[in-house]
């Protein structure tokens, strides 16, 4: 594995700091994300949060099915995550070098890889995606390899993943920063593993990759919202997470690629790594903080009331008139419905290097999903406002493989 010249710095990052909110859409290793208030707490939820404050490092997470471990499983998510983005060499064979990757993986999880130092793998997942060029790449070889340049070359030029994510406002991303052609999310329980596990990955794909950066990061404690329902505190004090595709119907429709067949059983990531203010926000106080998010600090329970599991009601005024949600609350402002989009599984992951913010990953079956939540936002959300971007990416993450049929075998035959 090749190193780009200038890397930005990467110390380990070990620390306690919880996840932070997704500021731009809604998603989550592990994406059904939510919490709850303790006055509110039901028997049913107090066995949630039992369940969410535990990720046990001995309990593996198969790697193999029809979708890649590290979206939806496990429940909760693991509290460490290494983010890992890289280009893959113009003159090197996409095929082979995926499956090699997935074989890896597959020993990895296994801990039968030597590589992995006698570390035991616990909960170790390794999710893998593609760039849009290396998508439009497999895209002009199944066009070619069809004789047909019309009807068969526009579908395959459309494919899923095969679009660049567009540069937003509130951006200071240096080149090596924006975009690649490869990531490699590893989440675990025990963060000594992670970088051993993508030292193995890397090392297996050798000069045929040039790495661009990568991001370690943590998440907080789980809070419950429901049965099988958590959600981390993030770096500026809120319940994070609490909306997104949480049944199987809503999977299907916003979360899963159902088509074309090259890559069903995938989805589309976008990777953002933001800063954040966090001096200015705590210089507001308690109130202002929750105008600018929607919800209540405490409780994570909307402005218009309720429990923290229900719908925020936009609608809902005072007496004199007023929006309970703030106009520009980012509850209102990234919610799906006033945007006009489907739901996104929102990660969020604490970062303090190189300044303290978070690494925020969403997947979703649609980009649009995506950038036309952001832009909606960069009207007027108010927590836009203490966050600076850094690096931004966009993904198709594979879908899911096993032993005989190789990571990425769809798509690149």
């Amino acid at each position: 594995m090749r190193r780009a010249d200038q890397q930005p710095s990467r110390r380990a990052f070990l620390g306690t700091a919880g996840a932070v909110v997704a500021v731009g859409g809604a998603a989550g290793c592990d994406a059904h994300s939510q919490s709850h208030a303790a006055s509110d707490t039901s028997q049913a939820q107090a066995q949630a949060h039992a369940q969410a404050q535990s990720t046990p490092a001995d309990t593996s997470v198969p790697p193999t099915g029809r979708y890649q471990a590290g979206v939806i499983v496990p429940q909760p998510a693991q509290p460490n995550l290494l983010a890992v983005v890289a280009d893959i060499d113009d003159e090197a064979a996409v095929g082979p070098l995926l499956a090699e990757l997935g074989k890896t993986v597959l020993a990895l999880t296994a801990g039968t890889e030597p590589r992995l130092l006698g570390l035991a793998p616990g909960d170790l997942t390794i999710t893998v995606g593609v760039g849009p060029g290396v998508v439009r790449k497999a895209s002009a070889a199944g066009a070619a390899s069809t004789n047909n340049t019309d009807a068969s070359t526009n579908a395959n030029a459309a494919l899923p993943g095969s679009a660049d994510l567009p540069q937003f406002s509130r951006e200071e991303i240096v080149p090596q920063a924006r975009g690649g052609d490869l990531l490699i999310q590893l989440c675990a329980g025990d963060a000594l593993v992670l970088p051993v596990a993508a030292a193995a990955l890397l090392d297996q794909a050798g000069a045929r990759v040039t790495e661009r950066w990568r991001q370690s990061a943590r998440r907080g404690p789980n809070t419950p919202v429901a049965p099988g329902r958590a959600a981390p505190r993030n770096l500026l004090g809120f319940i994070d997470g609490i909306i997104g595709p949480t049944t199987t119907a809503e999977q299907q429709s916003d979360l899963w690629l159902a088509g074309p067949a090259p890559v069903a059983g995938g989805t589309i990531a976008v990777v953002r790594r933001m800063e954040l203010d966090l001096t200015r926000f705590a210089a507001l106080s308690v109130p202002e903080q929750e105008a600018v998010f929607g919800r209540r600090r405490a409780t994570g329970v909307p402005l218009s009331g309720g429990t923290i599991a229900s719908n925020p009601d936009l609608g809902a005024k005072t007496p004199d008139g007023r929006y309970l949600i703030p106009a520009d609350a980012h509850a209102r402002r990234a919610h799906a419905n006033v945007v006009g989009v489907g739901l996104m599984l929102r990660r969020s992951y604490s970062i303090d290097d190189p300044k303290p913010g978070l690494l925020f990953i969403s997947f979703q079956n649609d980009l649009h999903t995506f950038t036309a939540t952001l832009t909606h936002m960069d009207d007027s959300d108010a927590l836009l406002a203490f966050t600076t971007t850094t690096a931004s990416a966009t993904f198709l993450i594979l879908p899911g493989f096993d032993a005989e049929h190789a990571l990425g075998s769809t798509l690149f035959g």
